[in-house]
């Protein structure tokens, strides 16, 4: 069975990350097919990036790296909840994705983003870092306004026809996370063979 992080991706006080974390948590937890946790990056301490080597080089220097990349690793996918802040993504989750990356690679992810304009614009961003930590994204995207699925913008409230929305992305998420894990063990027979 695949594993799939939940990862809360802003570390903002009064954050709405989490509680977006949970309702994505709820839905997902009702499937048989994956198992599902919330990694939250808030508590994980990361330091602006402090590492002397690239993260190519998988040579991390600092206790805080490997313990994030150990956690990383141990997923075959990701949903990464994200709001949108000045057209992009947090600082703090460009952060944790750039401090590792052999972790990351040929893996799956998902995106859940939530802003004044759905968070649209940081899902873009995301989309283009994936490919070059070589991350198959899928098409679904749960997009949540500030305006309609937060009540006075701080109570989270989503509208139903998020669940539809959310089904699909899980459905393709679990699917490709699958598939991503057999293109691991290839690389890993043809890296062995060679």
């Amino acid at each position: 069975m695949v594993k799939i992080a939940i990862i809360v991706g802003s570390t903002r006080p009064n954050r709405k990350a989490p509680d977006v974390a949970k309702w994505v948590y709820e839905a997902a937890r009702q499937r048989k097919d994956a198992e599902f946790e919330i990694v939250d990056i808030a508590d994980f301490d990361l330091p602006v990036l402090d590492e002397p080597m690239p993260p190519s080089m998988g040579n991390y220097a600092h206790q805080h790296t490997k313990r994030w990349g150990a956690k990383v690793a141990g997923y075959d996918g990701y949903v990464f909840i994200t709001p949108e802040y000045n057209h992009s993504i947090p600082g703090a989750l460009k952060n944790a994705i750039d401090l590792i990356y052999h972790e990351w690679t040929n893996k799956a992810a998902a995106f859940v983003s939530y802003g004044s304009t759905g968070g649209v614009r940081a899902v873009e961003h995301m989309r283009g870092v994936m490919a070059e930590l070589q991350i198959a994204d899928v098409r679904a995207h749960v997009s949540l306004s500030l305006h309609t699925d937060f009540v006075n913008y701080a109570q989270f409230k989503p509208a139903a026809t998020h669940d539809v929305q959310m089904k699909t992305l899980l459905d393709q998420l679990v699917t490709w996370s699958i598939a991503m894990r057999t293109v691991r063990e290839e690389k890993a027979r043809l890296a062995k063979a060679a």
